[in-house]
């Protein structure tokens, strides 16, 4: 392959296919773009040379690096191009120009951002899938869509002035912009990153941006942005903050308090929502728990394998209600059920997705999950807090198979009949839902072939796994698993059979957005309500005040004003003789 293109980031390909998909109208030829181009770019990416910066560029004395390729990004960047070439397809059945466009310029941010070499060009492209990611929301065509496409781009903008912030600090103190310029959180500039990271990956009352847009974008943009957003904040943690204690706790209550919610949520695309934070909670305490290069780095690969998998069967939900919410035109639970005898194949692929999200044995969030469980209960023999936060762990695993393992396929596809009676989604959506349910099965699978199942994934992992050191098909683990797992199922059907089990049907659930979006809203509406009132009288009493004033420095200065009168001027003349005089005796006597 020529050296150009081996050097090109895979990122740029897409970003610059999207930009002319949105121009072509031959909807055959836009479509094969999208197609080709996500392929092209893991030959790109599969063909380039590890650890050397491929496109460096010198800006004001300030040294940019777009594409430098790791073992730590490089896992990233293939799923986040997998997912790429998978949105493809499940679009293929629309005819979107824009859609299209901004679904390949969005993947291709997320990759250029993840492939970055420095902070400057992080921050670039970081922007850019805000901006990109946007239209996704906005192509769903409702009042509800554009109000929470602003705000979703409000809160995307200020992660990113953030970011921009904490990198003039960095820049300021170091005189350096590369991914090493700052190892502490001490360090001037470091808390402003973590917090701008830590809003993109929805951080506890950082989060309700996640939950109040993807539910609202269109059936295509909500699998589009289930994979890289907050995947590419868990990228930015594992490059620059590995280690960080604060990142063990903060993933952990992450884990937990999504589970609450989801269960009581009567919207299913809401409940992925909250399960999509859930599941990046793990991942952000697994990178707490990890040092990179120190010890055993078991967690930090746990990290990195979970948001591999994440990304495919995260977008199989994802895709299994989207074709539910395409064919019936409501994702609400209360008025779906019996789905299964006209959409049988989607309910297949839903149920492997729900299935690979607990992590059942033998597919691939178990592989997955498993690595940061072993790690962090490997750490609570040194550190009693640890076994709280694998307890804390072991409860959520427990509540992601009640709220996506069980409610989401169940209340879909079977529960009450709704009598609804549809079409099986369009092929080119089972295509793509069956295309990531094999990836579910194929990564979780024993390896029975040298180089298959689990064994491709670990071997993409940053930190090298010996066999003889971990393996994740032993008998402690599966046990250990399937325990909660079925324990959990009976306690489902516990619940249901005792009518204990939250009822599915329409309202809204409060969340901490409420405190801005009522509270705070109330509270402006007050003043302005007040305002109103005394607002008037306020500035007359303003305006008469500021008239008086004028009128006295006007009698006062004006050429006809007191300080012009000659009686007065002469006054004054006399007295600037006297200290006049007064100023020379005294340098005088000083002399």
């Amino acid at each position: 392959m020529p050296a150009f293109l081996t050097d090109l980031n895979p990122g740029w390909l897409l970003i610059l296919a999207g930009l002319a998909a949105m121009f072509i109208k031959i909807r055959s030829v836009r479509q094969a773009i999208t197609i080709i181009t996500p392929v092209v770019a893991i030959l790109l990416l599969a063909t380039t040379q590890h650890g050397v910066d491929h496109l460096t560029y010198n800006a004001l004395g300030i040294e940019l690096s777009f594409y430098r390729v790791d073992s730590l990004n490089f896992i990233f960047g293939l799923a986040f191009l997998i997912a790429s070439l998978l949105n493809a397809i499940y679009a293929l059945h629309t005819d979107n120009r824009l859609q299209d466009g901004m679904a390949l310029a969005y993947a291709g941010a997320a990759v250029s951002a993840t492939f970055a070499g420095d902070l400057m060009t992080l921050f670039i492209f970081w922007e850019i899938t805000a901006i990109s990611s946007v239209f996704l929301i906005l192509q769903a065509g409702t009042r509800a869509a554009y109000f929470a496409s602003m705000r979703y781009l409000g809160v995307q903008i200020l992660s990113g002035v953030l970011l921009l912030d904490g990198i003039a600090y960095v820049w300021h103190y170091t005189g350096s912009l590369s991914l090493e310029a700052f190892t502490s959180l001490d360090q001037p500039g470091a808390l402003i990153i973590f917090i701008a990271f830590g809003i993109k990956a929805a951080f506890p009352f950082l989060h309700n941006w996640l939950q109040d847009s993807y539910p609202k974008s269109s059936v295509v943009g909500a699998v589009i942005l289930s994979a890289f957003t907050t995947k590419l904040a868990v990228y930015a943690f594992a490059r620059f903050f590995p280690g960080f204690n604060e990142l063990i706790w903060i993933g952990a209550v992450m884990t937990i308090f999504p589970v609450f919610f989801a269960v009581i949520e009567n919207d299913l695309r809401r409940v992925l929502a909250y399960s999509l934070n859930n599941q990046v909670g793990f991942m952000i305490c697994a990178i707490g728990v990890g040092v990179a290069g120190v010890g055993n780095p078991l967690a930090l690969n746990g990290a990195a394998a979970h948001a591999f998998v994440h990304i495919i069967y995260k977008a199989l939900l994802f895709m299994s209600i989207g074709a539910v919410l395409y064919r019936t035109g409501t994702a609400k639970a209360s008025e779906l059920g019996g789905l299964y005898r006209s959409m049988p194949w989607t309910a297949v692929f839903c149920i492997i997705g729900g299935l690979s999200i607990s992590a059942f044995p033998f597919f691939s969030g178990f592989i997955a999950k498993s690595l940061t469980m072993s790690a962090v209960a490997a750490e609570g023999a040194a550190n009693p807090a640890m076994i709280v936060v694998w307890l804390m762990l072991l409860f959520a695993s427990a509540g992601v198979l009640e709220h996506s393992g069980i409610k989401i396929p169940y209340f879909a596809f079977f529960g009450h009949d709704s009598g609804k009676r549809v079409k099986e989604a369009p092929f080119n959506m089972l295509l793509a839902m069956g295309m990531a349910a094999f990836l579910c099965i194929a990564v979780g699978l024993p390896a029975l072939v040298p180089g298959l199942g689990y064994q491709w994934l670990y071997g993409l992992l940053p930190y090298p796994i010996e066999a003889a050191a971990y393996q994740p098909f032993t008998l402690d683990h599966i046990l250990t698993q399937m325990q909660l797992l079925i324990l959990a199922v009976f306690a489902f059907i516990l619940l249901k059979r005792l009518m204990l089990y939250p009822a599915e049907k329409p309202g809204v659930i409060l969340d901490t957005d409420w405190l801005y979006r009522k509270v705070g809203y109330g509270a402006f509406r007050w003043v302005d309500t007040v305002w109103s009132k005394i607002g008037p009288a306020t500035a007359a009493i303003a305006t008469r005040l500021a008239s008086r004033a004028y009128d006295n420095m006007v009698a006062t200065f004006s050429p006809r004003g007191m300080l012009s009168r000659n009686v007065f001027s002469g006054g004054m003349t006399l007295w600037t003789a006297v200290i006049l005089g007064l100023v020379l005796l005294v340098s005088y006597l000083t002399s």
